[in-house]
């Protein structure tokens, strides 16, 4: 490889990092708005779901006509289209914060979602081949890092700037003059426009990096047919559905656990402990006098986030030295039992147990994916795009947690969680015996 090539992948390879970064941040930021429009719409936990689906559905509907498209345009300008896009779905929701309505909000989410997708699609397989074939693990897992610092770092910014303030209830809200809860509302549109307004210009600006930016011209050409073998391929079938599986398990978590902490009434024991206090002091690098309680709460949400993270780097270690099958078994197990005990108690024993569960999801998604893929040679892009479309299993499982935790409680709902990382534990006992 010559060094003026050289020169130019890493150029490219710094920019598409950047864009996992950029994902990997929305996708969670989407999560610390669910607390404040169930109280500003008055939903249950099972129309909050809601959000998710929109924002998840879009994978399903969107990933295979995004790999069609990006076949014909190239992937540069699908990186733009998809940044766009994205553009697009932040600056939606200022309309609808404004207007107060619910169904412009899912609108917002699913475009966003869309320009999200388009961006997987094109830069995943790009950072593979942005360098030689022996590294491209390498190269993909410290983009993927990066995008685990996005989801890190989101929840301390959705609890600084969109969860800080008081947060009304209903009653409360309905108890107020006209001109209090007009101006109660629009400060509450004022949370939620700002932040994505603020996204939408720096969206922009990387969309007029991109077209001038000199990107290497890869991939241009989609492999054809073959989808019919791959939907016979028993690994392959096994592993998109723990695709889905954990992809839902991963964000039910994420985006009920502010509110699970609340029902634990969490606020008030940290704001008595000067352990936990300060953890959400260093977060949120303020006092905790004038916070929300949810403000609180998310704070320690960073931390879920964060051990998917450090558990990437761990991961990568020991799916090294041992089978990544093996490993992928053992991690499933370490989320059972902290979701066992998550559910069998309370107060901080509860609230860090499920917080760990963060780190045993970080090396699910891509030690599911490549052991789905393996052995597919030239069917690996279509078989790609079929573990894409299973991204959907985020619009899916949040909304029947939700439901079971409106019907039954949030500690008896936790069972559906356990049941969903049984199945991938055994997904990965299967291919360490090469059963499948």
């Amino acid at each position: 490889m010559s060094t003026a090539t050289k020169k130019n992948y890493t150029t490219a390879f710094i920019f598409l990092t950047s864009l996992f970064f950029l994902w990997g941040f929305i996708t969670v930021l989407v999560d610390s708005l669910i607390p404040r429009i169930r109280e500003l719409f008055t939903l249950t936990y099972f129309q909050a779901g809601l959000v998710q689906f929109a924002f998840f559905g879009a994978y399903f509907v969107l990933s295979i006509p995004s790999g069609f498209l990006l076949s014909k345009i190239g992937y540069k300008k699908g990186i733009v289209l998809g940044l766009s896009t994205m553009a697009v779905g932040c600056l939606l929701f200022y309309p609808a914060a404004s207007m107060r309505e619910f169904n412009i909000f899912l609108l917002a989410y699913f475009v966003l979602a869309g320009g999200i997708t388009i961006l997987q699609v094109a830069a995943n397989p790009y950072v593979a081949v942005l360098g030689p074939e022996e590294s491209a693990s390498s190269r993909l897992n410290l983009s993927q890092a990066f995008n685990s610092l996005g989801t890190a770092i989101a929840p301390a910014i959705g609890a600084l700037f969109i969860l800080s303030d008081k947060v009304k209830s209903t009653n409360e809200i309905n108890e107020l003059s006209e001109t209090a809860k007009e101006a109660y509302l629009l400060s509450e549109a004022e949370a939620v426009q700002t932040p994505f307004l603020g996204i939408a210009a720096f969206i922009i600006i990387l969309v007029l990096v991109f077209l001038f930016v000199k990107l290497p011209s890869l991939l241009n050409d989609a492999p054809k047919g073959g989808y019919a073998e791959l939907l016979r391929n028993k690994s392959l079938m096994m592993g998109a559905l723990g695709i889905f599986i954990y992809v839902g398990s991963e964000v039910a978590i994420g985006s009920y656990l502010v509110n699970y902490f609340d029902s634990m009434n969490l606020a008030d024991s940290i704001r008595k402990s000067d352990f936990l206090s300060s953890i959400s002091k260093l977060i949120l690098g303020d006092e905790l006098e004038g916070i929300d309680s949810f403000g609180i709460l998310g704070s320690f949400v960073t931390l879920y986030w964060s051990g998917a993270m450090v558990g990437r780097f761990i991961g990568s270690y020991l799916t090294k030295v041992l089978r990544p099958a093996f490993v992928l078994s053992i991690f499933a197990m370490g989320a059972i039992a902290l979701i066992f005990i998550s559910s069998m108690s309370f107060g901080w024993v509860a609230m860090f147990s499920i917080l760990g569960v963060g780190l045993f999801n970080s090396i699910m998604f891509p030690t599911i994916f490549t052991l789905s893929l393996e052995g597919l040679d030239d069917l690996k892009p279509q078989a790609s795009g079929i573990l894409c479309t299973m991204i959907v299993g985020g619009a899916i499982i949040p909304p029947l947690f939700g439901f079971l935790t409106d019907q039954f409680g949030f500690k008896s709902a936790l069972i559906l969680l356990v049941v969903c990382y049984y199945y991938i534990n055994y997904y990965g006992r299967l291919k360490s015996r090469k059963v499948i």
